[in-house]
């Protein structure tokens, strides 16, 4: 098995491509600080020092570190890790309570309806690049609220991503949308 590794504009996040599905569906975020996972593959990852988070996104495993730990050092730990759970046969997820989307709702109002496919269309993909995720949370009184996971999380350019990529993509599409903020 090849697992690829890339960078990522946050610089304590990597990503990392096992070449085949990992939730086959929508992305999933866990945090160290999470009482219990419904991962094998996360527990796993948790176990290694130095490893705050982890994103799992359809075929994609984005790990966030602490400041003290530095990548040369990490990421064979976690390329190891990440082979062997995949080796083993174990799922990735056991459930998937933790799954949150940004999907159509037939309840929503049509403005509400056009920000959710644009954010899935054309927003998710992208992010996904840099092994992040958006989720859609609320429209209310002109502003966007999103979720920011992944290496999106508490990257230093995700500031500049909100404003001037999607504040300015969602604007031009919607023009009831007069912000986006994160949640």
């Amino acid at each position: 098995m090849f697992i690829q590794t890339e960078t990522t504009p946050n610089p304590q996040t990597m990503k990392f491509l096992p070449n085949q599905t990992v939730t086959g569906g929508v992305g999933v975020d866990f945090c160290r600080s999470d009482k219990t996972t419904s991962s094998p593959l996360v527990t796993r990852l948790f176990k290694i020092e130095g490893v705050e988070g982890v994103f799992l996104g359809y075929d994609f495993i984005t790990v966030t570190k602490d400041h003290v730990k530095e990548w040369q050092v990490l990421k064979p730990v976690l390329l190891a890790a990440i082979m062997d759970h995949f080796t083993s046969g174990q799922p990735v997820m056991l459930s998937s309570a933790k799954m949150a989307d940004s999907k159509l709702d037939e309840n929503d109002d049509d403005i509400t309806k056009k920000i959710k496919e644009l954010l899935e269309t054309r927003v998710r993909p992208a992010v996904a690049q840099d092994g992040g995720d958006i989720v859609f949370a609320d429209f209310k009184e002109g502003v966007v609220y999103v979720h920011l996971r992944g290496s999106c999380s508490g990257c230093p350019s995700s500031t500049a991503t909100l404003k001037v990529g999607i504040e300015n993509m969602l604007r031009h599409y919607v023009p009831e949308v007069k912000q986006v903020r994160a949640v």
